[in-house]
């Protein structure tokens, strides 16, 4: 039994309702243990059997069956998370504005060229670099208003990816360690 994070992908938004008391029985009726959530945005830290990929298929069918609409789910092992937070390639933001650094994981590694692909759609001084199997993106004036969407950012990984800003990478790496 290991322990791992998954991440779904928009739960909460646009009347995508799934409270995270909700989310923790879901989980346990999956046979997923210490199960453990952060905020509302579908963050989740448990002990289970199986590999990743067979875990995110699981959740995503039985959100699908319990609540009628499609949500990814992005699982790392605790081992693989660990690796996220020191690899983050903007150390000062990471340090200085936290929210306005977000690290993206994907269901598959992201396609070559992914990085030069959102990049040459960044405005404003946005910056884009990979480490690793994560995509991590510093928008130094935030992400409400860029043009960086999540069907471009989709598209050029290649496969369906979620983001959290660097505050929420630290605490899930806490959580796996509690």
């Amino acid at each position: 039994m290991g322990r791992m994070v998954a991440l779904l992908r928009a739960v909460n938004v646009g009347g995508r309702k799934l409270p995270m008391a909700e989310l923790r029985e879901l989980c346990g009726e999956l046979g997923w243990r210490e199960v453990a959530t952060y905020i509302q945005s579908g963050n989740v830290v448990f002990s289970a059997d199986g590999k990743p990929d067979a875990l995110e298929a699981a959740l995503e069918d039985a959100i699908r069956e319990g609540y009628g609409y499609d949500a990814p789910v992005v699982v790392r092992a605790a081992a693989q998370w660990r690796r996220c937070a020191p690899a983050n390639p903007f150390p000062d933001a990471a340090r200085e504005t936290p929210n306005y650094l977000l690290m993206l994981v994907s269901k598959r590694p992201p396609a070559d060229g992914a990085v030069a692909t959102i990049q040459a759609k960044a405005a404003a001084g946005e910056q884009v670099k990979r480490a690793g199997d994560a995509i991590w993106i510093y928008f130094p004036n935030g992400s409400g208003t860029s043009k960086l969407t999540p069907a471009l950012i989709d598209k050029a990984i290649g496969s369906p990816a979620t983001s959290r800003n660097y505050r929420t990478v630290a605490k899930l790496e806490e959580m796996l360690s509690a």
